[in-house]
């Protein structure tokens, strides 16, 4: 494999000027020789630590629109969040699938496909943001009054959702970019950009909420502006020819072939965001029907909810961001032991985070609440809900990392089955009974029982293709893998 790629990034030389047979420790290479605990901890918990920065920010942003603007505008931030898993939808289609393939080039030694990736990343990135962004603003109204929105709500989703999309292109792009970074060989550089844009975010938020008086479209400012700065910081890492992989301006910025990978395996997160803004405009609409004239309140009390299940959902997210290089360049080069350790290991931490997830909603439900909204009426329903919505969070954290498992090396069809199980095959059938015999406690018992047989499909799935793999032995399939890139 070594030999297919550049001197410069193989070794590094003795004072001789002999090769010394060391991988310089920044080159992604030492995905296949460096110990999995330790690259795990060299991917994982960069990505972790953006994760949770990103998830904070997003709470804190939360509570700046809540107290800055009123209990009204969470409940029109709520209604958003169908049409924000849309725009995550088209973002990760090309995210996703970028950053895996890239993964996969390098660990078959095919540095030339993994640099032509970039290329390819970059302009998908730009014509999906313009054509989702701008049909989006141009139904916008319609959109957001399918997804739930009243008189009361969509002055505040509207607000908020011109801006967000009229700041797609940039956001694409940097989160596109993002994910090849930290899938080519740079997770801390990787961490540094979701800092970047966390931290601007966070003191523009409350200037342009409470000191311009802009309102919720302050807060939207905030986040396209932090975006803008992190986007100058990873196209600079691109541009850069240091780096392990980069633009090249010769290559084609439009090959067919690398397309057809970047959207095969993309698809997977793709789906799984679009049948989340499904799920959610059904699950908004039981809680405006049977909320009563609560029913605002009880969407606000889901977006209180949400941010709260993200925090957790996130941290682990970063874990399997940063296991997405590990498993792909070592799926690639053939190494199945590393690849099952990684997994197992990625499954235990994972199960760990949605614990601690569980004990903290459980005991401390009013406190969480009490922090997006001093709201009576608001903290008793999100406190309901809480107690209902948790109940089985601990498994929630090892049924994502085996669907993004099967995404990292390059089985799109298991994953892609993965993730629809959970909100098309469960949540959408318990959404549409439970409510009708339990009212609102239904809608949080449907995503409860939606958790626990997604797990079950998720773990049958993961023994029978572990069997499989563990009687294959995965002999080395170099050729073989891109092939399955595409069939899945």
């Amino acid at each position: 494999m070594r030999d297919m790629i550049d001197n410069k990034y193989n070794s590094t030389k003795t004072m001789d000027g002999k090769p010394s047979g060391r991988l310089p420790k920044d080159s992604p290479l030492t995905l296949g020789t460096q110990s999995i605990g330790k690259l795990l901890v060299k991917y994982s918990v960069p990505a972790i630590i953006a994760s949770v920065a990103v998830s904070l920010y997003n709470i804190i942003d939360s509570i700046f629109i809540g107290r800055g603007v009123g209990p009204m505008a969470i409940a029109g931030l709520a209604i958003t969040f169908p049409l924000m898993n849309l725009v995550m939808a088209f973002c990760m289609l090309i995210a996703a699938g970028g950053a895996t393939i890239s993964s996969i080039f390098l660990g078959q030694g095919n540095t030339a496909k993994a640099t032509a990736t970039v290329n390819n990343v970059m302009v998908l990135c730009i014509i999906n943001a313009l054509v989702f962004g701008g049909l989006s603003l141009l139904f916008l109204d319609p959109v957001l009054r399918l997804f739930g929105a009243d008189e009361q709500t969509i002055p505040y989703a509207a607000e908020f959702m011109k801006v967000i999309l009229m700041g797609t292109p940039v956001s694409f792009i940097f989160i596109g970019l993002n994910n090849l970074m930290r899938a080519t060989g740079y997770p801390r550089k990787a961490m540094i950009s979701a800092l970047l844009s966390v931290v601007v975010n966070v003191i523009l938020a409350p200037l342009f909420i409470y000191q311009f008086h802009w309102g919720i479209a302050g807060a939207a400012f905030a986040t396209v502006c932090a975006q803008m700065v992190a986007f100058v910081w990873v196209l600079s890492h691109f541009l850069s020819h240091k780096s392990f992989v980069h633009f090249e301006w010769h290559n084609r910025w439009f090959d067919w072939q690398i397309v057809k990978k970047i959207y095969s395996i993309g698809l997977s997160p793709f789906f799984m965001n679009v049948t989340a803004c499904v799920v959610v405009v059904f699950l908004n609409k039981a809680l405006l029907d049977y909320g009563g004239a609560d029913g605002n309140l009880a969407v606000g009390a889901y977006g209180i909810l949400n941010r709260t299940t993200m925090l957790f959902v996130m941290i682990v997210f970063g874990v399997s961001q940063g296991m997405q290089p590990i498993l792909g360049f070592n799926w690639g080069a053939g190494k199945w032991p590393r690849v099952k350790s990684t997994l197992m290991r990625g499954i235990w931490i994972a199960t760990c985070i949605t614990t601690l997830g569980w004990v903290v909603t459980r005991f401390f439900p009013d406190e969480i609440s009490m922090l997006f909204t001093t709201d009576p009426s608001l903290v008793r329903i999100a406190r309901d809900g809480f107690h209902i919505y948790f109940l089985f969070y601990p498994i929630v954290g090892s049924q994502i990392i085996i669907q993004n498992y099967f995404q990292s090396i390059g089985k799109p069809k298991l994953s892609i089955f993965l993730s629809l199980t959970r909100q098309l095959l469960f949540l959408l059938p318990f959404l549409l009974i439970l409510p009708r015999y339990w009212g609102i406690d239904g809608v949080w018992a449907s995503m409860t029982g939606s958790d626990m047989l997604a797990f079950i499909v998720a773990v049958t799935t993961l023994l029978i293709m572990l069997r499989r793999h563990n009687r294959n032995n995965l002999p080395n399939h170099k050729n073989d893998v891109t092939r399955d890139t595409i069939e899945g």
